[in-house]
């Protein structure tokens, strides 16, 4: 009998890449391939017969890491030309015939838009003995109609949109994924019920613009409604969501959160700049003033509220002025972290032909400074955040020393990171349930819970999302869901009528 082959799935980039590369596995487990990590280890082959990279493109060294993987596969595809080799994503939509120009050896490239074609250009490109190349312009089906193979039993992802119709002169994303379209609501609603059914206990909510959410059948408060329909959802404890933006961001939605008790107490809201001149040059139409009154609402309604945020360094033309409105900005919004970077130059978006382009070490100097202020911001939140309880959702992976610690990780409500000791002798947790603990110590960039070994609280709360990890332990990868058939989708939505909410669509 011959044995199935085998396939790996290699992402970067944002959530919608990893959900994505949930989409990509699940097709081709489909199409009869297996994960490379079911083989057991012994039998297990150093190189999976397909390998797919998943790509981002926001970076600048995104290409120079592209490139760098598909020459370390080089000499195995030498030595093995049946070895398949795949590049997704939004690097591929951006590059398209340039990818199998410098690398020859590739077998298909996809976009963003038909992530659904990859088993049948694998099979073509087998048979034609050449590179296929598949770059759709518009969706050719949303995504979520995809079977989806889900990293884990007790978390899950879903799109209510993709796409953006935004104009911010740095991003190239909008070229990549295209205008905004939406899900309709019943769709969204049904996917999130059918999540909880197979054990999910937290969902987190994707869209590039995920506040935007309605626009495309013409309903401005469709998310907050949306919030408030997860909440109705029994079963389904905690609900997140990412990334929406400023300019888009309504009092309705805070209002929402507030009053939804499974929407959970974080926020990632993207800053960029605290300097107007700056956003008004990214075409980020917001202001500062108008960024610090939405985390002052958040806050008055949400006390306990973790947020975070993105911030770029060295936008084209931005002067010391510039950058201390941004520490300025930093420092009085008490992010509880921040993803900093470094503005590189992205070929195809207005900034990368702007003038007055930040010499590097200007550039890395400021981008010290800030890393600096926010490394002090975020140690004081956490230390504010000491002999407090947290409720603790347990995950694998969290930890790195969880080991050698003999503690457990997971996120809090707030979305911090928490490492729990487990006394001797208590129940320890598994994925998917909660614990409830005494946080012991803020560090800069994750909560220490130790009260149970100090005599103080440890609670454990088995859940039906501990209970899937649990049934799924014999499964060929441990803990990790088969694939799930795609929700049907039935187009765009109609506009929904005054008389009915939008989410009972």
């Amino acid at each position: 009998m011959t044995a199935a082959k085998t396939y790996d799935v290699r992402t970067h980039g944002c959530q919608m890449n990893v959900h994505d590369s949930e989409r990509l596995a699940g097709l081709l487990e489909t199409a009869g391939y297996v994960d490379l990590a079911s083989v057991p280890e012994g039998e297990r082959p150093a190189i999976a017969d397909v390998v797919v990279f998943n790509t981002c493109a926001v970076r600048e060294n995104a290409d120079n890491k592209l490139y760098g993987n598909l020459g370390q596969l080089r000499p195995a595809k030498t030595a093995n030309p049946d070895l398949q080799i795949a590049v997704g994503g939004c690097m591929a939509q951006k590059d398209r015939e340039t990818i199998v120009e410098r690398a020859p050896w590739v077998d298909v490239v996809f976009g963003t838009h038909n992530i659904g074609s990859l088993p049948a250009l694998l099979d073509r490109a087998r048979h034609n003995k050449r590179a296929e190349v598949e770059i759709l312009e518009s969706l050719e089906t949303f995504p979520s109609t995809l079977p989806t193979r889900r990293d884990q039993a007790f978390a899950g992802w879903v799109s209510i949109s993709v796409g953006c119709n935004n104009t911010c002169t740095f991003c190239i994303v909008p070229s990549l994924r295209g205008k905004e379209q939406d899900r309709r609501p019943g769709d969204v609603l049904a996917e999130v019920e059918a999540l909880v059914a197979q054990g999910v206990v937290e969902v987190t909510l994707l869209g590039q613009n995920v506040n935007t959410y309605g626009v495309e059948f013409g309903d401005r408060l469709a998310f907050g409604k949306l919030l408030r329909a997860c909440g109705e959802v029994e079963g389904l404890e905690r609900v997140r969501f990412t990334s929406p933006h400023p300019a888009a961001f309504t009092d309705d939605v805070i209002a929402a959160m507030a009053e939804t008790p499974n929407v959970m107490p974080s926020l990632h809201m993207p800053l960029q700049s605290g300097s107007d001149r700056v956003l008004r040059e990214m075409r980020r139409s917001y202001r500062s003033e108008r960024f610090l009154g939405i985390i002052d609402k958040v806050r008055a309604a949400i006390p306990d509220a973790a947020i975070t945020t993105d911030l770029i360094v060295g936008f084209p033309g931005e002067t010391e002025e510039d950058f201390a409105q941004t520490l300025r900005v930093v420092e009085a919004s008490r992010f509880s972290s921040a993803f900093t970077f470094q503005y590189s130059i992205r070929a195809g978006t207005p900034a990368a032909t702007m003038p007055d382009q930040v010499p590097k070490a200007v550039v890395q100097e400021r981008f010290e400074r800030l890393i600096a202020l926010q490394e002090k911001v975020s140690w004081a939140e956490n230390r504010r955040v000491e002999g407090r309880e947290v409720e603790v959702l347990v995950a694998p992976g969290e930890g790195r020393k969880d080991g050698e610690t003999a503690r457990i990780s997971g996120r809090a409500r707030d979305n911090r990171l928490v490492h729990v000791a487990v006394p001797d002798g208590a129940p320890r947790p598994r994925p998917g349930d909660v614990v409830t603990a005494g946080v012991t110590y803020g560090a800069p960039h994750h909560l220490v819970a130790d009260s149970g070994v100090r005599g103080g609280v440890y609670a454990v709360r088995r859940t039906a999302g501990g209970d899937a990890w649990e049934r799924l332990q014999a499964a060929p990868v441990p803990g990790k869901p088969p694939v799930s058939l795609g929700i049907p989708t039935l187009g765009v939505p109609a506009a929904p009528q005054p008389s009915a909410p939008a989410c009972a669509v």
